[in-house]
């Protein structure tokens, strides 16, 4: 099960990582209104679809006052996106979120998801964070690097040392990165997600390691065991008939194509 942008940054936040204050709303007028209340020179709106590539897709605007944010929230909401993973149908927006804007020195790419093949838990890190992964470890592998780890209950300072080493962080900031992935870790294994990605984590001009955006998926099967994370699932953003099956117990992925097999 795949959650929205600001439900994720909800999640971590519960576990003392740190994300950017924001508010999200179903209308404009809900938005603007609750915005009025966040400290900052600039805002940042951004497009609640369940899928990537938003930015280039028009998706994600800063804006300089409140009014600039009141025209683009309007011209946003009920408009169809469509990106690499939405398909040319697109996908409608049908909520918004608005959070305050961060003054960035350094992006960074990491991501934490079981590795079923090794029956480990990998964390993904890179330097070449805000870009497409899948280009960067094409193109540059060697700024990616992999840390597989034990199911354990907790994550050791060697671990963790291994996995931010490609940030190249110093003092505190490597201190707070350090910290960040252990309640990463620690949010990993108490909701049972099967994914979390963080493009980009980024340090700030005041040398703050933050999660500027924020994706989480959870595995379907443990979700009997979080009712308080069931609760989080958009209907509006997921196939109706994948929905109708789960509603049987039935575990359906829909395909492109006209002919189906069930093996």
């Amino acid at each position: 099960m795949n959650i929205h942008e600001h439900q994720a940054k909800q999640i971590l936040k519960e576990f003392g990582v740190e994300v950017p204050n924001g508010v999200f709303a179903l209308t404009v007028e809900d938005l603007v209104k609750k915005a009025k209340h966040l400290n900052t020179d600039k805002y940042v709106l951004k497009a609640q679809i369940h899928a990537g590539g938003r930015g280039k897709a028009g998706g994600v605007k800063i804006l300089n006052n409140i009014d600039e944010l009141t025209k683009a929230s309007k011209e946003l909401l009920g408009k169809k996106l469509i990106t690499p993973q939405t398909g040319p149908e697109g996908r409608e927006v049908k909520r918004l979120y608005v959070e305050e804007s961060s003054i960035i020195e350094k992006e960074f790419y990491l991501s934490c998801l079981v590795d079923r093949a090794s029956a480990k838990i990998a964390f993904i890190t890179s330097d070449q964070g805000g870009m497409d992964i899948e280009e960067v470890a094409k193109n540059k592998p060697e700024k990616i690097i992999t840390t597989k780890l034990d199911f354990n209950e907790d994550i050791s300072d060697d671990d963790c040392e291994k996995i931010i080493k490609i940030f190249n962080l110093k003092d505190n900031s490597k201190l707070a990165a350090a910290a960040l992935i252990k309640a990463i870790y620690k949010m990993f294994l108490s909701t049972d997600a099967s994914l979390v990605e963080i493009n980009p984590l980024i340090l700030t001009k005041d040398k703050k390691v933050v999660c500027l955006d924020a994706k989480i998926n959870f595995d379907d099967n443990s979700l009997f065991r979080h009712p308080e994370i069931l609760k989080l699932r958009d209907l509006n953003e997921e196939n109706s008939t994948e929905v109708q099956a789960s509603k049987h117990g039935l575990s359906y992925i829909k395909l492109d194509g006209s002919i189906g097999c069930m093996v």
